[in-house]
């Protein structure tokens, strides 16, 4: 099951596991009806291949995923939680189950997803989260590494709520606490499920994402068209869609990746080898951390 398959990152990682001949079937979890359509009729062309069914599933609404999983006919192999962004229009607004938008697309989701999945013994053999070298800062791109004093359940908490940051709501900032956030409770997750492989894979700086597309008009031109293609291919901070994706396929596909651990680029870059990231940013490592993220993400699930 890919989260956020109609486009971008996640219709490519289904494109790419589609021409593996083991793969057997690829659930297409969309929140658009008609944009997961267009998106399987596309992908059937492109492989030759009918194994996609479309799951509907909106990732920032917990009674979606819910109704989901519900759905589900049969236990999946492998998750790939790749749905994310900036959080809409309006990023720092609460939703009905207390966290900001941006958490409920990249976070909230995602953990209500797993939850259920392994309650209904759904999920067999590995889920992969869609972290980002913002999670432990990319000094090239001005995005702070996170910055928490105590990283207590309750700043945590309060991340994942939005009153950590104030009145200071920079939405690419925040992307990056969020996704450190996320990064820790898969570690977690590891921990408390050792027959299941969690991984955390970066895609990169990847060329041809939805990500950024709810940015401010200004900035959203500046990634897209003028950065993402000219410049920061140039500074190694981009790189094709193809190989974004190959990053999830190979996250799920490589059973030598250690559970629990966070793979993405080199410091300094967003391309090339992956490598384990607590060598960059040691926090990641921190098992108090990991459980303080956990239970803080858990006490908006009701």
């Amino acid at each position: 099951m890919i989260t956020g398959a109609n486009a971008g990152i996640g219709k490519e990682t289904a494109r790419q596991l589609a021409l593996k001949q083991e793969t057997e079937k690829i659930y297409l979890a969309c929140r658009n009806i008609e944009k997961a359509k267009a998106a399987k009729k596309s992908l059937e062309e492109s492989t030759g291949r009918s194994i996609f069914e479309i799951l509907i599933m909106d990732v920032s609404d917990t009674d979606s995923v819910k109704k989901g999983v519900r759905a589900l006919s049969e236990p999946i192999d492998a998750l790939i939680m790749n749905a994310g962004g900036t959080g809409g229009k309006n990023p720092e607004k609460l939703t009905k189950d207390g966290v900001t938008n941006i958490t409920a697309t990249n976070l909230l989701g995602h953990v209500v997803l797993v939850d259920e999945l392994l309650t209904a013994n759904k999920l067999k053999n590995v889920a992969l989260f869609a972290s980002s070298e913002a999670a432990r800062g990319i000094k090239k791109m001005g995005m702070k590494r996170p910055d928490l004093s105590t990283s207590s359940i309750e700043e945590f908490q309060a991340v994942f709520d939005g009153t950590f940051f104030g009145n200071n709501f920079d939405p690419m900032q925040v992307y990056g606490v969020i996704k450190y956030g996320g990064t820790l409770w898969m570690s977690s997750m590891a921990r408390k499920n050792p027959d299941i492989r969690f991984i955390s894979m970066s895609p990169g700086g990847t060329r041809g994402t939805q990500g950024f597309d709810d940015l401010p008009f200004f900035k959203r031109i500046m990634f897209k068209y003028i950065g993402m293609p000219i410049f920061m291919p140039l500074m190694g901070l981009s790189h094709s869609l193809s190989k974004g994706a190959k990053r999830f396929v190979d996250g799920i596909s490589n059973d030598a990746l250690k559970s629990g651990s966070f793979y993405a680029s080199k410091e300094g870059v967003l391309t090339g080898p992956i490598v384990e990231q607590s060598t960059i940013f040691p926090n990641l490592k921190n098992e108090r951390y990991q459980e303080n993220a956990h239970a803080a993400i858990h006490r908006f699930i009701h």
